[in-house]
């Protein structure tokens, strides 16, 4: 008389093949991933710009001049309490009236303009 010995558990095979099918999954999900957080940057980045357009046109109005230096709108009790940084990124140090805004250095690589 036979013994059925059944076996429990998953072979190296179907282990490696589960470990094959993650890794192709990660590996499509991963540029993905950075494409999202790229746009999520730039777009952070133009939502600044556009703050520091508006302050600086604020600034323009009142003061009747066309240029104002970065010091002069950022602050505690100025037009923009605080300007934080996404990828540090360099904004201008002085904005000009009619001028577009460059900013520079997004994550080391990108930057983005916005004419006000």
């Amino acid at each position: 008389m036979k013994k059925n010995i059944s076996s429990q558990g998953f072979t190296l095979v179907e282990i490696m093949i589960v470990v094959v099918i993650i890794g192709l999954l990660a590996a499509m999900a991963i540029p993905a991933f950075q494409k999202v957080r790229t746009s999520s940057q730039d777009k952070a980045v133009l939502n600044n710009a556009r703050q520091m357009a508006a302050a600086a046109d604020q600034y323009f109005l009142e003061n009747g001049v066309s240029t104002v230096s970065q010091g002069n709108l950022v602050g505690a009790s100025n037009y923009v309490k605080a300007l934080n940084l996404v990828a540090n990124e360099t904004y201008p140090a002085s904005f000009t009236q009619g001028v577009t805004i460059t900013v520079a250095g997004i994550a080391g690589a990108r930057t983005v303009t916005y004419a006000p």
